[in-house]
């Protein structure tokens, strides 16, 4: 017998616990499911959206229960800092992370900093150990993020997860603003936090600090020697020059913010990093933004839960309490979290494994629906539904020129409306890369290449996170897309599917002239018929045309597979070079307009 009125379900449920809730027979449900592309049996779970769209079609009206257990459970730590009564909050210790270009300084920077020669001791100038550390100035503390660069900063930020309040910009005076300086200026613009530019190594007799000023100045950064609002200090890492002068603006611009927790509170914090150690189980680093911590303490830290056995300092001292802005090293955890997951107090450990069994769940289930980023199509319905305002959008070209072509087109049509206004977040030249599709995922941003392709881990990092790439190189389809997308008419009649991939190895001539590429396929396969071929030289389009013909050895081939070597004449393309890469693929109908 069917209920009357609106049947409580809870956000996960088996397909037979919703068949008795509701009194639709579970074959009834089962074959709802198969039509939406689902084979599910009758333990299958499903979440509340999709039970209550079965629901509607057999007219029963259904409301999401909320278990009493999930009243007071952290979502984000914006809302907890929010909920403090005014007289309880106290001034905290500054969170401040530091990102630039490879090899401009960041690790001897922090060294001179920690005052511990650590840095000698690691390989190829990349950071091996993701940790967090405080220090101590004029009786004030700042507590510093030791990541590898702004990945994990946007990896954090992409699930939700704010733990920075300043970032240290660290520019080489000798060099100067280069690609991952860019990279990480977009990044930080995108999170909306404090910047200060140290540029480093003005010990060295090539340092120009004022030629990096007019450099920053050009991508935006104004710093306040130009009249802007951005602090910059010059500094030498390896001679230590000004790094007391570095950390007394580093306590400038956190006075100017007013940060502020309050102590008396339940701990909440954000995950920094976490491993498996085979000898002390689950180890956790956990910056600490609200309330204390101590030993003993219930923890829910997203899908896992546990007590808090011991706490340690960054130096590795044992801890009885760490207050906001602390970062401290936790085991007791029954699993390994993520970055970025919140941890909270709990009164009631059983409560905190029930809370952490059911995120596990829908953890579960996101993974098997699709999980989309922003796309085009998307924007035109959000724009209906009038939950649109600006459009992110990540912009790779081919050369700077058509960057500046491209933006101009892009401001003529936000002029030109006032429901949607385009925002260019990021802009470089050459390959889109999995920082760009990283930046996309924690900014709802879609990304456009002109002439520009994605390398293979970006794209397969695209895939997975459901980011919308977009290709052109005609500036005209490109601004006509967005405007279709604006005003609601997109409607693609066409979708490129990428089928193989191919190193160039070496390259032959023809008495014919014609140019024969000695290919390794890196990736998917290479048709002889059906497929184009796009010819990238350091991740620009130089050529997209036809596929001329295709051996191995001396025969001709239909196909070649990942793993194999070939021969192939790209038609009427000349320079092939040694070091190219080459996509194939294939146009795909799509039926239906958005």
């Amino acid at each position: 017998m069917r209920p009357r009125g609106p049947v409580e379900l809870t956000s996960i449920m088996t397909v037979r616990e919703f068949s008795e809730a509701t009194g639709i027979g579970a074959s009834e449900i089962l074959k709802a499911l198969l039509k939406g592309g689902v084979l599910a049996n009758i333990n299958q779970q499903i979440d509340y959206e999709t039970a209550a769209l079965i629901a509607t079609d057999f007219s029963i009206e259904t409301v999401e229960k909320v278990p009493e257990q999930l009243a007071g459970i952290v979502e984000n730590v914006k809302d907890v800092l929010s909920a403090q009564a005014a007289d309880e909050m106290r001034v905290r210790p500054p969170v401040v992370t530091i990102m630039g270009h490879v090899d401009h300084g960041k690790t001897k920077l922090l060294d001179a900093i920690r005052s511990a020669r650590v840095a000698e001791g690691e390989a190829g100038g990349i950071t091996q150990h993701i940790g967090a550390y405080q220090i101590e100035i004029n009786q004030r503390k700042i507590t510093f993020l030791d990541t590898p660069g702004h990945e994990a900063f946007t990896a954090m930020r992409a699930r939700g997860a704010q733990a920075t309040d300043i970032v240290v910009l660290v520019v080489a005076a000798d060099d100067g603003v280069m690609p991952q300086t860019r990279e990480a200026i977009s990044h930080v613009k995108a999170a909306g936090v404090p910047m200060i530019v140290a540029i480093n190594k003005i010990d060295l007799p090539a340092a120009n600090p004022g030629r990096i000023k007019e450099q920053l100045a050009a991508v935006d950064v104004i710093v306040e020697d130009f009249g802007g609002e951005i602090p910059s200090v010059e500094v030498s890492a390896r001679s230590k020059i000004n790094i007391e002068g570095l950390l007394e603006m580093i306590l400038l611009v956190a006075d100017m913010q007013e940060l502020k927790a309050n102590p008396n509170a339940p701990a909440v914090g954000t995950i920094i990093e976490a491993e498996l150690d085979k000898n002390r189980g689950s180890v956790a680093t956990v910056l600490i933004q609200n309330g204390t911590l101590r030993p003993e303490d219930n923890v829910l830290v997203g899908g896992v839960s546990g007590k808090i056995k011991s706490m340690f300092s960054d130096s590795g001292k044992r801890l009885r309490h760490a207050e906001p802005s602390m970062p401290v090293e936790i085991l007791g955890l029954e699993g390994v979290p993520q970055a970025g997951d919140i941890l909270q107090v709990m009164d009631d450990l059983s409560i905190a494994r029930e809370v952490a069994l059911q995120r596990t769940r829908q953890t579960r289930m996101e993974a098997i629906g699709v999980v989309r980023g922003t796309t085009l199509e998307d924007l035109f319905s959000q724009v209906q539904q009038g939950k649109v305002k600006d459009l992110n959008v990540i912009l790779k070209a081919d050369v700077q020129g058509s960057l500046g072509a491209i933006e101009h087109q892009f401001n003529q049509l936000s002029s030109s409306q006032n429901e949607v206004q385009i925002k260019v977040i990021h802009r470089g030249t050459g390959a889109i890369t999995e920082g760009d599709v990283n930046l996309a995922v924690a900014s709802q941003a879609i990304i456009i290449g002109f002439n520009a392709r994605p390398d293979p881990a970006a794209r397969r990092a695209a895939e997975q996170q459901g980011i919308d790439i977009r290709f052109y190189n005609i500036i005209y389809q490109l601004t006509d897309d967005i405007k279709k997308a604006m005003v609601g008419m997109l409607a693609p009649t066409f979708k490129e599917v990428v089928e193989g991939f191919a190193d160039v190895r070496n390259t032959f001539r023809l008495p014919s002239r014609e140019i024969v590429a000695g290919l390794y396929v890196t990736d998917g396969k290479i048709l002889r018929t059906g497929q184009s071929v796009r010819v990238l030289r350091n991740g620009a389009v130089l050529h997209d045309g036809k596929i001329s013909s295709l051996k191995r050895f001396k025969d001709d081939v239909r196909e070649v597979i990942s793993g194999y070597e070939c021969g192939l004449v790209v038609e009427g393309f000349t320079d092939v070079q040694v070091g190219d890469n080459m996509e194939f693929y294939r146009q795909e109908r799509v039926e239906g307009t958005f």
